[in-house]
């Protein structure tokens, strides 16, 4: 007997889909958006976090019913990558880079990671 959950109502509901949730202040009102990051269009508002709660559950049901009933897509949260990759670069590029590393005193992985994240930051 095979342990594959078929992908159902109840099988997308048990996914581990990513909620994002700000409150909101416009002139004299206050309340609660939030959101499936993985589904777009899935989307509430509530004047309490446990309202939205209960009420983007609500919506996420009513998207993916939809969704099963048309036979669209459904697309499910993305696992965490590990963190490693392998890369390859020129060796010039290599050379240079660890250079700039042994001058910090950091490691070229450590350094690397500091490049990039200043690239991203910049953008």
């Amino acid at each position: 007997m095979s342990n594959i959950k078929p992908k159902n109502i109840d099988y997308y509901m048990s996914l581990d889909y990513t909620v994002v949730i700000n409150k909101v202040h416009e002139e004299s009102l206050s309340y609660y958006y939030g959101k499936i990051a993985e589904l777009d269009g899935c989307h509430t508002t509530a004047d309490s976090v446990e309202e939205l709660i209960k009420d983007l559950e609500e919506v996420k049901r009513d998207y993916i019913e939809i969704k099963l009933e048309f036979g669209d897509p459904i697309p499910e949260p993305n696992e965490m990558p590990s963190g490693k990759i392998v890369l390859r670069m020129p060796k010039t590029l290599h050379w240079r880079l660890a250079g700039e590393a042994k001058q910090e005193g950091v490691s070229l992985n450590q350094y690397m990671i500091y490049k990039l994240s200043q690239s991203i930051s910049n953008d």
